[in-house]
């Protein structure tokens, strides 16, 4: 159990850390929000509680993959900030970005690509 309490404290620490940094300055919380921290915690979590550097490969594999549906996001949310609240734009921008996902998969498959 501590285990995983620690696993918690240092994810949600990291979080933190990017948004207090982004109060005060959007460069610095956009340098570590671009960052794949959170993959790597995913690594070194996943490589512990397995020992498994197949998996982590194969993690690795489909994080690459599936970040390029990802920044539809990243395109999206600016634009639609600048004609509607937040909330309505990120759930938008969200809404468009799990669709890209679901395209994304079935693309991969249609080239023989599994995740």
């Amino acid at each position: 159990m501590l285990y995983y309490i620690t696993k918690v404290i240092i994810s949600s620490v990291i979080i933190v850390i990017v948004s207090e940094l982004s109060k005060r300055s959007t460069l610095l919380g956009s340098i570590f929000a671009s960052m794949p921290l959170v993959s790597i915690l995913a690594f070194i979590w996943l490589y512990h509680d397995t020992k498994s550097k197949e998996q982590v490969s194969e993690l690795s594999n489909g994080i690459f993959w599936l970040v390029i549906p990802s920044l539809s996001m990243f395109i999206l949310l600016p634009i639609l900030l600048k004609k509607m609240n937040f909330f309505p734009a990120l759930f938008i921008s969200v809404a468009i970005m799990v669709v890209f996902y679901f395209l994304m998969v079935f693309i991969l498959r249609i080239f023989g690509i599994r995740l």
